[in-house]
């Protein structure tokens, strides 16, 4: 979940003879490894167990491995470091990030397809794509309200990836069992640079440790992942000659001029209301504040609402004060058509409404505040004097049920943590760095991050990488609009444009909270890989 903010060169187990896994291994019901890596700070360890999940109504047995690895900054030279002698010097900065690994029994693993999967924030576990989308086991929760308090039902996921993929869950560093240690630690991982070096580390470790170098490989990352995901399959297949087969984003940001968070903040960039306007329609039309009959088919309104947000509406915003009173008067009335808020409000707001706004004004006469991350949820209003919304109804209404669970699960099934303390999100944004180095440049770019370059960069050097964006129509924190329109403004060829695919769903920044979205979720992507794998047969 959590999500956007507005969403290691060497490994240190390389030269420390960890043994990979092995068909030997596979049946072993709890085994645990800790050895010494080339660090000094941190061991990488692995626990393993287990299980049969049933997918659409067929079994697939697996092993799990819970574990970590031990990754370090940019720059970090393993043989340098030892010619150091360093057990009589400052060590630097490393990360040990955690993972749970699943990987599928009975099947030829190394041309099986594997995915990497993490969620956001920045300063988010993938504690929510886990516990909600793909892992064995799902937490339930209540579709568009508060899930009342423990217990919680923890069942058998019938939409777990598992089917398709082997799936690698992985913590950021400082989230979830992830830790960072050393001189400079935030530096070394808390930035939109460092952040994606240490996952691209990670994955380089991982596939080396369990010999997947010739595997189908995947990328999944959600909300902040998603930039993430840009920065780190650039870096993978530029930087270390690995080619990835697709790349899946789930409620895509790449261009965080587009947010419509705090758009206010950045006078003069009008396309963070625009692409926001059918996210705002959407959720009008599922709490029915439409003026007039309801349409029935939402998608075809939707793109009714997204060209009149891509023409006469852009073109209202571009002319800031020469807008003539009339044509502004016109606008206004379309987007209380649009929106449900009230004529006068729009107009006090000169035409721009920002996320916090409409989640605020919405249903302000029945004291709720609406969703966030899923607009389709609502709660009681903090201050109904309030600008802007105070919280997030939809966070607060599900966080207790997937934090629970896994602490549980982890525990008593992964058999992992016992002594420990996940952290489900960290405040990274006192340290986060958000300046980046774009493809091509000779430094980092300081002021809103744009990955929409690396990205396209990743599908130029390698003109056979599929992407897959996926989103909810009910989503404010990365409106589904905004990576249609990222998507669309991409600087490759014209003949790339066709590697892209796009599929949206009747819910929010968290696809899978919907039952009905998480199946048709689940059946998507395992098509995409399946269709994209080059395994054959």
């Amino acid at each position: 979940m959590k999500s956007v903010l507005f969403a290691c060169s060497t490994l240190a187990l390389c030269a420390s003879g960890v043994q990979a896994a092995t068909p030997d291994n596979a049946g072993a019901t709890s085994v645990s490894v800790s050895q010494t890596a080339a660090g000094s700070l941190f061991q990488p360890t692995s626990e393993t167990s287990t299980g049969t999940v049933t997918v659409e109504g067929k079994a697939v047995s697996y092993k799990a491995v819970a574990g970590t690895l031990v990754v370090h900054p940019a720059g970090w030279d393993d043989a340098a470091w030892r010619a150091k002698q360093p057990d009589k010097g400052e060590p630097g900065a490393e990360a040990s990030m955690f993972y749970v690994a699943y990987f599928k029994n009975g099947v030829p693993t190394a041309d099986r397809p594997i995915t990497f999967l993490y969620n956001g924030g920045p300063g988010s576990s993938t504690v929510w794509l886990h516990m909600g989308a793909f892992g064995p086991k799902r937490v339930v929760t209540a579709d568009d309200s508060h899930t009342p308090a423990a217990p919680y039902s923890l069942v058998n996921n019938a939409y777990s990836l598992l089917d398709a993929s082997d799936l690698v869950f992985i913590d950021a560093p400082g989230t979830g069992f992830s830790r960072v240690a050393g001189k400079d630690k935030e530096k070394a991982f808390y930035g939109v640079d460092a952040d994606g070096h240490a996952f691209a580390e990670f994955i380089k470790a991982f596939i080396s440790k369990y010999n997947r170098w010739n595997s189908p490989k995947y990328l999944f990352g959600e909300s902040y992942g998603t930039p993430r995901s840009a920065v780190v399959v650039n870096e993978l297949e530029t930087g270390s000659d690995i080619d990835f087969n697709g790349v899946i984003l789930l409620s895509q940001i790449l261009n965080f001029d587009l947010s419509v968070d705090t758009p206010g903040f950045n006078p003069g960039t009008e396309e963070p209301y625009v692409v926001a306007l059918p996210t705002y329609a959407a959720t009008a039309w599922y709490h029915n504040k439409l003026p007039g009959t309801r349409p029935d088919d939402l998608p075809a309104f939707l793109k009714q609402v997204e060209h009149f947000a891509t023409t006469d509406y852009l073109q209202a915003l571009a002319q800031g004060s020469e807008i003539d009173p009339a044509t502004k008067q016109r606008i206004a009335q379309q987007l209380a058509q649009y929106t449900g808020l009230p004529l006068e409000y729009i107009l006090k707001s000169d035409l721009r409404i920002d996320g916090g706004q409409f989640s605020q004004q919405l249903q302000i006469a029945n004291d709720l505040t609406t969703g966030r991350l899923d607009t389709r949820f609502s709660g009681p209003t903090l201050d109904p004097l309030e600008k802007e919304a105070g919280y997030d109804p939809q966070s607060a209404a599900i966080s207790s049920a997937y934090v629970s669970t896994f602490n549980d699960y982890v525990r008593g099934t992964l058999h992992y943590g016992m002594n420990d303390t996940y952290k489900p999100e960290i405040n990274v944004f006192a340290d986060w760095d958000f300046a980046h180095k774009q493809p091509g440049m000779p430094f980092a770019i300081r002021g809103a991050t744009n990955v929409m370059p690396d990205l396209a960069m990743a599908m130029k050097y390698n003109p056979d990488l599929k992407v897959m964006l996926t989103g909810g129509y009910f989503d404010l924190a990365t409106p589904f609009y905004e990576g249609w329109y990222e998507m669309h403004h991409l600087p490759i060829p014209d003949s790339l444009q066709k590697n892209i695919e796009y599929k949206y769903y009747q819910s929010g920044h968290m696809v899978y909270a919907h039952d009905a979205s998480l199946k048709s979720l689940h059946d998507d992507v395992a098509d995409f890989i399946r269709r994209t794998d080059n395994v054959g047969g």
